[in-house]
C-alpha cells in the first residue's frame, strides 16, 4: 500500500561507501537510481533493501533487525534482508532488494534483485486439492496467498459472502471511516492478483459440511467437495435487544458496506451516539469528530477500555477524546432507541441523529457446530490450528487455541493475529507442522495518537509505567505470575519490538 516518498537523503549507494561508515549491526539509509535505499550490515554481509514497509509505509529505519530479517515499527510486519520478502503479515507485498557488490572496504549498490522462484511445495504430507477456504477476510486471504507463494499449484477456492475481493478491515473504522484514505487503500490487492494467481473468488456462503463426504454446502444451492477445508468465518456485531436497535439511523460496523453506509449518514448527521467504549466504538467516535459531528459515548464502564489496557491508560484515553470533543456517559446503558434521541437506563436523554452500536462482536460459529465440530467460546484447535475433524482448521476470529505464551486457551479479534494464523494453516496444508506461536499483536488509532499492544493480559497482578502516559511517550508493562504478559507501548515503538521479540524467546528458550 505504501512505496517510500519521502525526500531522498544520505549518501549516493550507486557510488559506494566505505565499510567503516557501516559498523557491524549499523543500519545507513541512503538512495540509488531515485530510490531510497535501506543498507544493513550483519558481520560480513552486507544487506539493501527499500525502506517503507509494503503494509502502511512504517520506516523500516527504524524497526529491528534480528538475524537475516528487520520488523516494521508501526505494525511488527516483517522482511527479509536477503530478498525484499515480506515473511509475515500485516505486509503481504516484497520490498525492492537490490544486490550489494563489496570491493575490498567498498560498498556499492547496484541493480535490483528478484526473489528467487519457489520449488512446488512438497511436503511429509501434501495438501489434497481443491483448498476451499470460507471467508475472504484477513485470515482467508492469507491462506490463499501464501499457498500460491509456497508453490501449491491446486486449486482454491474463497468463499466471499460479500461479493468483495479481500479488503483491509482495521481501516474501514480508522482513516477510511475519517475520510482521510481513499477506498483505493481498502482492498489487499487488486482484483487482478486473484486471477492471476488462479484463486477463485465466489460469491456464497458456506452454509453446511459433511465431513466424512468432504462436502461443503453453498447458499446458492450449489455444493464443492475439499480436500482441505479452512473455516476463516470471522465474527458478527451484536446487536442490542432494545426498542429501536434496529431503525435506519442506527449502524453496525463490521463490513465495507457497513463503513461506506456509515460515511454517507455521516455526511448528513450533526449528533451521533456511539453506544460502547470499546477499541471499535472509540475509534469510530475519532471518526466522526474529523468529520465534524458530536459525538457522545455511552457505556456502562467507568473508564473506557481500562479492563484491556488499566486504569491509567484508560484515563489517557478519554481525555485524548475529549480534548477533541467527544462527550462521555458513563455507568449507564441505552434503554431505547428512538427517532432523533437515545434514551438511556440513569433517566437522561441524549439527542442524536446517528447511533453507532459497537459493543462487541460474537463468533460465527453456526458452521461448525453443524459440522459436530468441537466448539467452545469458538471452534476449538490444536496448535496446528487445526479442529477436531481431521482436513479442516479454523482462523482468525473463530479459532480458540492453546497459547503456549499463557499456557492458556485463547480467542483473540485481531486483525494481525488473524492473518498470521493464515499463513501458519497454509504452512501446515503442506505438511509442514508448524505450531502457532506468534506473539498476539493489535494497534488502536485515536486521532494523532496509536496504542500499540503486544502479548495477551487477560488480568494482571501490577502494572509498570515507563515514561509518561499524559505527555504521550510511555511503556506500560502488565505482570501476571512475575512475568510481562503484555506490553502497551504510546510512541516507543521500537520498545515494543523488542517486547515481542523477549516474549518469543522466552517460549523458545
Amino acid at each position: 500500500m505504501s512505496e517510500d516518498k519521502k525526500q531522498l537523503s544520505g549518501p549516493d549507494l550507486a557510488q559506494g561507501i566505505s565499510l567503516a561508515d557501516l559498523p557491524d549491526g549499523g543500519q545507513l539509509v541512503g538512495h540509488s537510481g531515485g530510490k531510497a535505499v535501506l543498507v544493513v550490515r550483519r558481520g560480513e554481509e552486507v544487506f539493501a533493501i527499500g525502506t517503507g514497509c509494503t503494509h502502511y509505509g512504517g520506516p523500516l529505519a527504524e524497526g529491528l533487525v534480528v538475524e537475516d530479517t528487520v520488523r516494521c515499527p508501526w505494525h511488527h510486519a516483517c522482511f527479509s534482508l536477503r530478498t525484499g520478502e515480506a515473511l509475515r503479515a500485516p505486509a503481504l507485498s516484497p520490498v525492492d532488494a537490490w544486490r550489494v557488490e563489496r570491493d575490498g572496504d567498498r560498498i556499492t549498490i547496484r541493480e535490483k534483485i528478484e526473489p528467487p522462484p519457489r520449488p512446488r511445495a512438497e511436503g511429509p504430507e501434501p495438501v489434497v486439492d481443491p483448498v476451499i477456504i470460507a471467508g475472504a477476510g484477513g485470515a482467508g486471504n492469507c491462506v490463499a496467498q501464501t499457498l500460491r507463494r509456497e508453490g501449491f499449484a491446486g486449486r482454491i477456492v474463497l468463499l466471499a459472502p460479500e461479493g468483495e475481493p479481500p479488503y483491509d478491515r482495521p481501516n474501514l473504522s480508522k482513516d477510511y471511516l475519517a475520510g482521510k484514505a481513499s477506498e483505493d487503500w481498502i482492498p489487499l490487492h487488486p482484483r487482478d492478483f486473484y486471477d492471476e494467481h488462479r484463486i477463485e473468488i465466489r460469491q456464497a456462503q458456506a452454509t453446511g459440511i459433511d465431513p466424512r463426504a468432504k462436502t461443503v454446502a453453498l447458499s446458492d444451492g450449489t455444493s464443492l467437495g475439499y480436500g482441505a477445508l479452512v473455516l476463516a468465518t470471522g465474527a458478527e456485531p451484536i446487536r442490542l435487544p432494545i426498542p429501536g436497535a434496529d431503525l435506519p439511523h442506527v449502524h453496525l460496523l463490521r463490513s465495507l458496506a457497513d463503513s461506506r453506509a456509515l460515511i454517507e449518514a455521516a455526511k448528513k448527521a450533526r449528533r451521533a451516539v456511539v453506544v460502547g467504549a470499546s477499541f471499535i466504538g472509540l475509534e469510530v467516535a475519532a471518526s466522526l469528530r474529523e468529520r465534524e459531528v458530536e459525538v457522545t459515548v455511552v457505556a456502562p464502564d467507568e473508564r473506557p477500555l481500562a479492563k484491556v489496557l488499566g486504569p491509567e491508560l484508560g484515563d489517557f484515553v478519554r481525555s485524548l477524546h475529549e480534548e477533541h470533543g467527544v462527550v462521555f456517559r458513563l455507568g449507564t446503558k441505552p434503554k431505547a432507541i428512538r427517532e432523533g434521541e437515545v434514551e438511556l437506563e440513569s433517566g437522561e436523554t441524549v439527542a442524536a441523529d446517528l447511533v453507532v452500536l459497537g459493543v462487541g462482536v460474537k463468533p460465527r460459529v453456526a458452521l461448525a457446530e453443524q459440522a459436530g465440530l468441537a466448539v467452545d467460546n469458538g471452534v476449538l484447535v490444536n496448535e496446528f490450528l487445526e479442529t477436531s475433524a481431521p482436513g479442516i482448521w479454523a482462523v482468525g476470529d473463530i479459532a480458540r487455541w492453546p497459547d503456549p505464551h499463557t499456557g492458556q486457551r485463547l480467542r483473540i479479534e485481531h486483525w494481525v493475529v488473524a492473518e498470521r494464523q493464515g499463513q501458519t494453516v497454509a504452512s501446515n496444508l503442506l505438511g509442514r507442522s508448524e505450531r502457532f506461536d506468534a506473539v498476539p499483536f493489535f494497534w488502536s488509532q485515536h486521532y494523532d495518537v496509536t496504542i500499540s499492544y503486544v502479548g495477551h493480559a487477560a488480568k494482571w497482578d501490577s502494572i509498570e509505567i515507563a515514561g509518561s502516559i499524559p505527555d504521550r511517550d510511555a511503556k506500560i508493562s502488565y505482570r501476571e505470575g512475575g512475568r510481562i504478559a503484555a506490553v502497551a507501548t504510546i510512541f516507543r515503538d521500537r520498545e515494543s519490538l523488542e517486547a515481542e521479540l523477549a516474549m518469543e524467546r522466552d517460549v523458545s528458550a
